[in-house]
Formats: structure tokens, sequence, C-alpha cells
């Protein structure tokens, strides 16, 4: 995959042009004046903040922007600013003319990573999940059998009155992909099924390891895809 870094064509402008402006002319009117931000390549409009009257926010970890990478047709660009708004589903950018948040087209983007590390991937074929939206998923385990891991804040409103009106409450789902399938996964049951293991097995592979699904989900699940994908029969599918 082709690495560009987000702001080099900029940079490399601005040391060309500054051999032949006055130097009265600031960093930034140069900016303004001859290089249009390209909008027509990342942006999907301005970024509408969340009411005052809300009480939190509805963002992955948190309000402050981080340096990310985005990968758009399969070109990834480094030293991006990234958050993530959880309940639009939308990836978002800082504009440096206007000094305004705007939403990069969901449509284009295929992957992003973010500051604390976690890449978030677009995946199809989950549309009939509530919270799917624009499709992106934090990836856990990228192996044959996927764990996926999904991310979403609700806005509810607050009963009591007073200074704010709805609250976001942060939520998650874990899901299995392959080829194109998904599973979500909310018992332990279900996940054992879904991938075609033996009871038997899955309590000798835990045996000794001090982890229940009750207690760390997460981890749980991520061992149970390893299991099976270390298996020696073939996994042609999920079973229903």
């Amino acid at each position: 995959m082709l690495k560009i870094n987000f702001f080099a064509p900029f940079l490399l402008f601005f040391l060309i042009a500054a051999n032949t402006f006055a130097q009265s002319q600031t960093y930034l009117s140069l900016y303004k004046d001859q290089l249009p931000y390209f909008q027509e390549l990342i942006t999907g409009g301005q970024y509408q903040e969340s009411p005052r009257n809300y009480e939190g926010d509805p963002y992955y970890l948190d309000r402050t922007f981080g340096e990310g990478t985005l990968s758009i047709n399969k070109i990834k660009y480094t030293e991006v600013p990234l958050i993530y708004d959880e309940n639009a589903d939308e990836v978002i950018t800082f504009h440096p003319i206007h000094r305004q948040k705007i939403l990069i087209n969901a449509e284009k983007v295929e992957e992003f990573q973010l500051k604390d590390g976690s890449v978030f991937r677009k995946y199809v074929g989950n549309e009939t999940y509530l919270h799917d939206k624009n499709g992106f998923y934090r990836v856990e385990s990228d192996g044959k059998i996927k764990v996926l891991k999904k991310y979403y804040k609700t806005k509810d409103p607050i009963k009591e009155v007073g200074k704010f009106t709805h609250k976001f409450e942060e939520f998650s789902d874990y899901f299995y992909y392959y080829e194109g399938g998904f599973v979500l996964v909310r018992r332990k049951k279900q996940a054992i099924k879904s991938l075609g293991l033996n009871k038997k097995d899955v309590r000798k592979y835990f045996k000794g390891k001090s982890l229940y699904f009750s207690t760390d989900k997460e981890r749980y699940i991520l061992e149970l895809a390893k299991l099976r994908e270390d298996s020696s029969n073939i996994f042609n599918g999920f079973a229903e």
C-alpha cells in the first residue's frame, strides 16, 4: 500500500513558493491564496457539534485530535489529525485554514488508525445490524476468522430537569467475521457453536487458564477464534 504524508504536498509547495513571494506574506495567507484544501478527496462537509445541553460527547476515547492514519483507494495518508464520532459512525479531521472540524467522506474511507493505535476498518454485509451505519469496526484480531468490535454511543433523554437534556452512553458488540459473513457474539454457547467447535475441546483448551466469558468476554472471544484457527479441521464458514 502506498503511503503519503498527509501534509507533505502542502509543505513542499510552501518551500518552493517561499522563494518567489515577498517576506511580508505570512505562511497562512500563502496557504489560503495559493493552495485549496483538497475537499473533493476527503471531506463530507462541516461537522456539526452536539448541543451544549448534551452531557458527555459522541467520540471514541475523547474529543482531542490525535495523529492517525487514513486509507483511501489503497493509499495510506499518515500524520492525519483524526477523531472518531461513535454515535454518527463518522471520521473527522481538522481544516487547517478555517480551523473547524470537517467530516471525511465515509464512502471513500477503507481504514483508519487513531492515536491509541486502534485500527478501524470498513466492512459491508452487516447492514441489518442496527448500529452498522457506515460500517466501521475496530479490528481486534486480523486472522482468517476476524474478531471485530463495534463501538457506538446512544443519545438518551435525561428525565430530571437541569442543565442537560440528553446524555451520551457508550456500548459495544463483538462479531466474528469470515469471507463476508458476520456473527454477533453475545453468548458463550452461541460463540462456540458458530465456530463449529467441540465443547469438550473448548473445556480442555481453557482448563487452567482462569479465563471466563462472563468476566472477560473480549479475551474469551479472541481465544475461541485462535482455537478454531489452530484446529486441524478445515473451516468453511459459520455454523447456524
